[in-house]
């Protein structure tokens, strides 16, 4: 088991949640291949994370050829808290989310 992780992602953990799903269970090499060609912005981490977890499994010396995501989750991170000024002197909070990534790869 190779682990990695990505920790405070601009990102909320739903937007993510949609990009990790699609390649959850894939081969390492194909996730990486259709993530490239993705148009969520996140995608582009999840695959430096994915490269990450391949160069890791590299440095330990496993072998490459049946390499899969066993797990990809998104967890919450913290949130940042800003007030929005309104009318007649009250304000609105906007919530900006954060989001860390965790990654497992194994062989098959």
């Amino acid at each position: 088991m190779i682990k990695a992780s990505l920790n405070r992602v601009k990102i909320s953990p739903q937007k993510a949640n949609l990009v990790t799903r699609m390649v959850r269970g894939m081969n390492a090499g194909d996730a990486c291949d259709v993530l490239k060609f993705t148009r969520k912005r996140i995608a582009a981490d999840i695959r430096k994370l994915i490269l990450s977890g391949i160069d890791n499994a590299r440095s330990v010396g496993v072998n490459m050829n049946g390499l899969y995501i066993k797990e990809l989750y998104v967890g919450k991170s913290v949130v940042l808290r800003r007030m929005h000024c309104r009318a007649r002197g009250r304000g609105n909070i906007i919530r900006k989310p954060y989001s860390n990534i965790y990654l497992v790869l194994d062989q098959k």
